[in-house]
């Protein structure tokens, strides 16, 4: 396979996931500030979706530190053409992955991606108000899905789709370690608000932003404990969102893909592989934030050693 092909399928992936991930989480802030109590600042209840798009510094230098606001940020995140990780940025990147990758993707997909991107970049021009962003996030996370599910049931299971399937995966093992990191350490210092309505609807936004909420009342009868959420998101092995099932499902693309003569690769894979084998009391004594961050730059670093055994 030629590497620009393998690069497109990756990213396409990747773009397509990102742009997901964060109408989901944009989806579930919004319902979060109408269901929560006054307890927070409209600050404080963004800025967390900044840190974990990684577009904090960027929004700063575009509107300046004290501008922080509901419909700033929701044009920012949604349509900001200058946001490298904004949701319009996203599915016109993984629109041109796709046309890239054209001849390695089936015509479902391919008249998918164009009514993707067509619909929600018209969608997307003019001011967004709260309720018809809302609208607008739910429709593209069930876009997604059902773009996914054309890959499952018409693509040919061969190195293309390995590379589709590997860059979903680190972006959603990328995306649910960010979540993780910056919500479970706004949510976890003030040990007043435990069992308090503030505190269930944290839990819960934390969960429903990760699609996990119903799942894991299931798994969980004793309410939100901090170490069951982590235990869930990092280490539950059935649970599509979680970290660990992502990086099993990255291994298995690994294999279709091969990595004889991949050194950096294999090496960096296996550094990521043996962190998630950790049990849940194992991460505990060190941190998890401080687990979170070691996972972040190993992802990072696994992404580089990627691009330069295949994509260069």
């Amino acid at each position: 396979m030629l590497s620009r092909i393998a690069d497109s399928m990756y990213w396409m992936a990747r773009y397509l996931e990102r742009a997901g991930e964060t109408a989901r989480l944009m989806e579930i802030n919004l319902l979060y500030l109408v269901e929560a109590e006054e307890d927070m600042g409209e600050v404080d209840k963004w800025r967390p979706i900044l840190q974990i798009n990684a577009s904090e510094p960027l929004y700063v230098e575009q509107f300046g530190s004290g501008s922080l606001n509901t419909s700033r940020v929701l044009q920012f995140i949604s349509a900001g053409r200058n946001n490298p990780s904004s949701i319009r940025t996203c599915l016109r990147l993984f629109r041109e992955n796709a046309r890239v990758a054209r001849d390695r993707i089936s015509k479902e997909m391919w008249e998918a991606v164009n009514e993707i991107w067509m619909g929600f970049n018209e969608r997307l021009k003019g001011p967004l108000s709260a309720e018809r962003a809302g609208a607008m996030f739910v429709d593209l996370r069930n876009q997604v899905a059902r773009f996914n599910g054309l890959v499952a049931s018409t693509m040919m299971r061969g190195e293309a789709y390995a590379f589709y399937q590997l860059g979903g995966c680190f972006e959603r093992a990328d995306m649910t370690s960010r979540t993780l990191d910056v919500k479970y350490h706004i949510i976890l210092p003030d040990l007043s608000m435990v069992g308090s309505a503030l505190d269930y609807y944290q839990w819960a936004a934390l969960l429903k932003s990760l699609s996990g909420f119903e799942a894991f009342r299931r798994n969980y009868h004793s309410g939100f404990m901090p170490a069951d959420v982590a235990e869930f998101v990092v280490l539950n092995r059935e649970f599509p969102r979680s970290i660990v099932f992502s990086v099993k499902h990255m291994g298995g693309a690994l294999q279709i893909i091969g990595l004889e003569n991949k050194d950096a690769t294999r090496s960096a894979f296996a550094s990521i592989s043996a962190m998630v084998d950790k049990t849940s009391q194992e991460i505990s004594d060190d941190g998890l934030h401080e687990f979170l961050e070691s996972l972040l730059a190993k992802l990072a670093q696994f992404h580089t050693a990627l691009a330069e055994d295949f994509f260069q």
